[in-house]
């Protein structure tokens, strides 16, 4: 077992077993598992089926489910690199063609058949641009939601475990990391707040988030 994989498993029992990733990220996918490669084959029907549920969920308009969705699912594809950077610079990459979700109860979850384990901000990098990049292309031509609202949850989720789960210079992760995450975070007292909107102030009846942009001018 790895440090990581104890790590994980400790945030999954302290979340009453809602994850969004394997704690031992490695998968042997069954019916229920889904290549995440099929979200991006044209023209995005299964992308489009998610960013729907999601939307359905909150009573959201349909670009407000886009921005959840990958809310969720980059955080949950960038929770392992994160914290595999800060524990012990070992970074466990889970290449596209290899990767798998399915719906759960964290919204998704992902695993994926073969995990290999790099080490500097590089590797997370070359990650983003080959696993990521894909999907939020295709989320922001399928509806109005522009790609640096969907990056910035991105680089949220590089800060956020880094405070809640592991301390680590997410500032310094993201600088390294560069575009299209470098600069979307600024630090705030003990934080942080995010420079875009994850746009789940504008459902009706919630409080912004305590990263929200809208707090940096009140």
């Amino acid at each position: 077992m790895t440090v990581l994989t104890e790590v994980l498993e400790r945030v999954a029992a302290s979340r009453d077993g809602i994850l969004g990733v394997e704690p031992g990220l490695a998968i042997e996918p069954d019916a229920s598992w889904t290549p995440v490669a099929d979200l991006v084959r044209e023209p995005y029907t299964l992308l489009g089926e998610l960013v729907d549920q999601t939307a359905g969920r909150w009573n959201a308009p349909r670009h407000v489910g886009a921005a959840l969705l990958w809310k969720t699912y980059g955080y949950w594809h960038m929770f392992p690199m994160a914290l595999g950077w800060a524990l012990d610079g070992r970074i466990p990459v889970m290449k596209f063609r290899d990767t798998f979700f399915k719906v759960s109860d964290a919204g998704v979850s992902i695993g994926a058949t073969r995990v290999t384990w790099e080490r500097g901000a590089g590797a997370i990098a070359a990650a983003v641009a080959e696993s990521q990049a894909p999907i939020v292309k295709a989320l922001s031509g399928m509806v109005n939601v522009g790609e640096r609202t969907l990056w910035g949850s991105t680089a949220e989720a590089v800060a956020h475990p880094l405070t809640q789960v592991v301390k680590g210079d997410y500032m310094s992760l993201l600088k390294e990391i560069g575009k299209p995450l470098d600069g979307l975070l600024t630090p705030a007292g003990d934080g942080y707040l995010r420079k875009t909107c994850c746009l789940w102030i504008t459902l009706p009846d919630v409080e912004p988030c305590s990263t929200c942009c809208v707090l940096s001018r009140n």
